[in-house]
């Protein structure tokens, strides 16, 4: 243990000394090459732990179709149990999961991820998946890579534009070393972490995703990594159908959603303690894994035998095992497979298990195009190119899930090793996000943001009013009137205020009203109505009322629609304080100064 903290401790003052002599621009340079050659590192690590636990749970269990092949069955529910302990036991049950846990980090926290997620899905994720969880591991390899990127820039106090564009580089960099896909990991950043990219954003980000693939690329070579080598060449005449598949993929890139999210919220919801959710996900799993083996682990390897053209190999070790030879009957197994896989995802990564939705876009996507070649070579129409379809096909389901067109097009043409297929990746690509922002115009990990106003990273303006919070701008040192009040009570209250307005609250706190000092200027020169006159009879009520708890977004909303300046602030019907729309503001700009200078 000394020996790594004097390790650590050494390199930590070389690199000091390394910013001491350099430039801010730089180091930010240094740091992303740093960054990248971490971030691929681990994302090594990853793919080599997931990749022995998997060999030995294969090779150990897989066996002559019998009683004892049932064995392996019982892996994925393990891989489940053990993932949940150790969230529970050493992660304190907090894990931050997917790329909305990013996204949230960069809105609401200045770009800050905890340390201990540098660490904690490379330990996670490859317990599920490994012991065959039907995930996928470039969700965690991402959020590994951000981490690391955030805390470099923590480590060495860079500004808040630096520290967000690091942890975009450890994100470019961990898809670029997953996939030995860097132009893919530089545009995932862009599409989906990057708020407001300038041109000078670029060159971190290449050299991090740059470093990160050739850091897998010299360990791994491409033994572990997904790669394809195309078997036929491009043809035009293809294009209808290609156009055809865009469509299929955005329908399936919807559904896929869909299912996901109402799954995500049926076990969100499970009144099950923690390990009994874990025991029941991976009976059900493995119950779908009986019936469907490709959906054991990430689906990589069955995705290469769609493309070699070889499906009935997905019936090797399943109980259909004896109707391989049936054309149909394999084409509808690939099918029902496509359809499930989305049920296989949610329920191992929502029912404790650690996970992203990356692979099983792949996945999916092979499996549509798959099926979609060969039904239109069975019908004979023509004769489509099936490894073509079955590539492409993925760029759509990914385009589709993650609303990400360039990272789609660009990753499927770098693990395929050329761009031959550049246009019909285009065509699909880009018909299935049109499919898919026009009838959901929020991608999976947006809609979870948006039910808890933390969406919005495509518009500066809002994603910075959605990084302030409601209780630093709640002002409590307000004068309260009771609702018996007299006019004479409430002219004395005035008199010793410097405030313009007064909540008339109830015995028990509630708000029934306010009284503005305008509109009673005239009544309080009346001495005559002094004892009259009480504040139930002059209150009025607010234009609208914030809760305590309501996003910032739509605080703002509320002060556009009463042309208000100043709104009472309720929690659980108890009156709290108001908001003021110039106190919102004047801390707006404060964030909005703050995002460009030293923290």
């Amino acid at each position: 243990m000394k020996l790594y903290q004097s390790l650590f401790s050494i390199i930590e003052r070389s690199i000091k000394w390394v910013r001491s002599k350099l430039s801010e621009q730089q180091f930010l340079i240094f740091a992303s090459m740093m960054v990248g050659l971490t971030a691929g590192l681990a994302a090594v690590i990853l793919k080599i732990f997931v990749f022995q636990i998997h060999r030995f749970v294969t090779l150990d269990f897989k066996l002559p179709f019998n009683l004892n092949s049932y064995l392996y069955l019982i892996f994925p529910m393990v891989g489940i149990i053990l993932t949940t302990f150790i969230v529970r036991r050493f992660f304190n049950q907090k894990l931050g999961r997917g790329t909305a846990n990013i996204i949230r980090s960069i809105v609401k926290k200045s770009g800050f991820l905890p340390k201990d997620q540098m660490y904690s899905h490379i330990i996670t994720s490859a317990v599920t998946v490994g012991f065959g969880g039907s995930a996928g591991l470039e969700s965690p390899i991402v959020t590994t890579g951000s981490s690391i990127g955030s805390n470099f820039a923590k480590t060495y106090q860079l500004i808040y534009k630096d520290r967000v564009l690091l942890l975009a580089c450890g994100a470019a960099a961990g898809i670029g070393a997953a996939f030995n896909a860097p132009i893919a990991g530089v545009l995932f950043a862009l599409e989906v972490l990057l708020v407001d990219a300038s041109i000078s954003a670029f060159i971190p980000l290449i050299i991090a995703a740059a470093v990160g693939g050739l850091t897998s690329k010299i360990i791994l070579g491409d033994s572990i990594l997904l790669t394809f080598k195309l078997q036929e060449a491009f043809n035009y005449y293809n294009v209808p159908f290609y156009v055809l598949l865009g469509i299929l993929t955005g329908l399936i890139s919807i559904y896929y959603s869909r299912i996901y999210l109402r799954i995500e919220k049926v076990l969100d919801r499970s009144k099950d303690w923690t390990y009994g959710k874990a025991i029941k996900g991976g009976i059900f799993l493995a119950v779908l894994i009986l019936i469907l083996p490709p959906l054991f682990g990430e689906g990589y390897e069955s995705i290469k035998v769609l493309s070699s053209n070889t499906p009935e190999k997905l019936l090797d070790t399943s109980i259909f095992k004896s109707m391989k030879t049936e054309g149909w009957f394999v084409l509808l197994f690939v099918g029902i497979v496509m359809f499930v896989k989305v049920i296989a995802a949610a329920v191992t990564i929502n029912s404790g298990g650690n996970g992203g939705n990356f692979a099983p876009s792949l996945f999916v996507g092979a499996y549509i195009g798959y099926v979609f070649a060969r039904l239109v070579n069975l019908t004979g129409i023509t004769t489509l190119p099936i490894s073509n379809f079955t590539l492409v096909g993925m760029s759509g389901v990914l385009t589709g899930i993650f609303y990400a067109p360039l990272t789609g097009i660009f990753l499927i043409a770098e693990i395929t090793g050329g761009y031959e297929l550049m246009i019909p990746l285009m065509l699909v690509s880009a018909i299935s996000y049109a499919v898919v922002r026009s009838i959901e115009p929020l991608s999976m990990d947006a809609k979870n943001l948006a039910k808890k106003g933390q969406v919005l990273r495509s518009n500066k303006d809002v994603t910075i009013l959605s990084s302030l919070k409601s209780e630093r701008l709640i002002e409590t040192d307000y004068e309260t009137l009771k609702p018996e009040a007299t006019l004479r009570e409430i002219t004395q209250i005035i008199a010793h205020s410097n405030r313009n307005i007064f909540p008339v609250l109830t015995e028990l706190n509630q708000l029934v009203g306010i009284i503005q000092l305008d509109q009673i200027r005239e009544t309080i020169f009346k001495t005559e109505l002094y004892d009259n006159l009480r504040a139930k009879q002059l209150m009025i009520k607010p234009p609208s009322v914030i809760d305590a708890n309501e996003s910032m977004h739509s605080i703002m909303n509320k002060f556009d629609e009463t042309n208000a300046w100043i709104l009472p602030v309720v929690s659980e019907n108890e009156f709290v304080g108001f908001i003021s729309k110039s106190h919102l503001l004047s801390n707006y700009r404060s964030e909005l100064i703050r995002t460009s200078t030293r923290e």
